[in-house]
């Protein structure tokens, strides 16, 4: 990196589809820096702390020569929620606090923000809603150098207990499932990507986004999610693995965008929160309602998600609902 650039570190999602056609979506939110062609998150140099995005998007694999960049400083919305509250007890230390209550145009601004699009794609182009269509099965594959097998299966059990449309299951590492959490140190971080996506691709993806944690997503053409696959660093302290897990999670049950003008979400790449967030929660239940399904374009989802947001009661609910 060039020397006035700070060490970037990110979190990152992939959507492979059918085809192949090799290029890298990622979105804008940033003032005009001349930062390398990176989706960003700030990384272990303090806890917490906040970083400018580069809005870009890249021909990265179409036999391009150039390239196209640009960049755009987004005005926040007005923000109305309410209910603002400390972070939840065994929360890491310095964990921002959260808001409980929503509008319904404020969950389903989000919800639209971050259930359609991604910020890197490798295959066909989605077409809408991407979820699992069918009781989920998740297991962890234990690895690193620093024990987070009991860490990472409270995390799951929380998913699976306060999003009950999920209908997760944890089962054995020996068994088969939907959605695999890997556990790496991060020396073995580019190794476990090119396993997943081969050299070149993974050669082309770190150079220009030196990623932090990851999760591969696989869904089939109709939009239902075959697989999922979570990378995550269990040794840079509580606050990245507690980050990760949480924002990985979310991006393995169908939430594949980030949205940098959302002060609510986990998926905001300039927050670290390290906890299930009342927002987030009422997305994923919104993402597995019946009425929302693998495939439904926006159009769809606008129109219906008034009636949705209402039937479950969570505009304006408190976390405890």
């Amino acid at each position: 990196m060039a020397p006035w650039s700070p060490r970037w570190r990110r979190k990152a999602w992939s959507g492979s589809g059918v085809e192949r056609d090799y290029t890298a979506m990622m979105n804008a939110d940033t003032a005009a820096y001349n930062i390398p062609l990176v989706h960003a998150k700030a990384g272990t140099q303090g806890n917490f702390r906040r970083a400018l995005r580069l809005c870009c998007w890249i021909p990265a694999f179409a036999g391009m020569s150039g390239f196209l960049i640009y960049f755009a400083l987004l005005n926040a919305p007005a923000l109305a929620a309410s209910g603002k509250q400390p972070a939840p007890a065994g929360a890491v230390k310095g964990a921002p606090p959260q808001y409980t209550r929503f509008s319904a145009a404020e969950l389903e601004r989000g919800f639209l923000a971050l259930a359609f699009g991604s910020d890197l794609r490798i295959g066909a182009r989605p077409r809408g809603i991407r979820r699992f269509d069918h009781p989920i099965f998740a297991r962890v594959i234990v690895g690193g150098s620093v024990d987070r097998a009991a860490a990472m299966q409270r995390v799951l059990e929380e998913y699976a207990g306060k999003v009950p449309n999920l209908h997760l299951s944890i089962v054995p590492a020996s068994e088969p499932a939907d959605v695999e959490v890997r556990l790496i140190d991060e020396k073995n971080f580019k190794s476990a990507l090119q396993d997943a996506f081969g050299i070149q691709i993974t050669k082309a993806f770190v150079e220009r986004t030196d990623p932090q944690c990851m999760t591969s997503v696989k869904s089939s053409a109709e939009g239902e999610i075959v697989h999922s696959v979570s990378f995550i660093i269990v040794d840079k302290g509580n606050d990245v693995f507690f980050d990760c897990a949480y924002h990985e999670l979310l991006h393995a049950f169908g939430l594949s965008n980030h949205d940098q003008r959302n002060p609510w979400t986990t998926l905001n790449q300039r927050r670290m929160v390290g906890y299930l967030t009342a927002y987030d929660r009422a997305l994923l239940s919104l993402l597995y309602d019946s009425r929302i399904t693998p495939g439904m374009t926006a159009a769809r989802a606008r129109a219906i998600l008034p009636r949705v947001i209402t039937d479950l009661g969570i505009a304006g609910a408190h976390p405890g609902r």
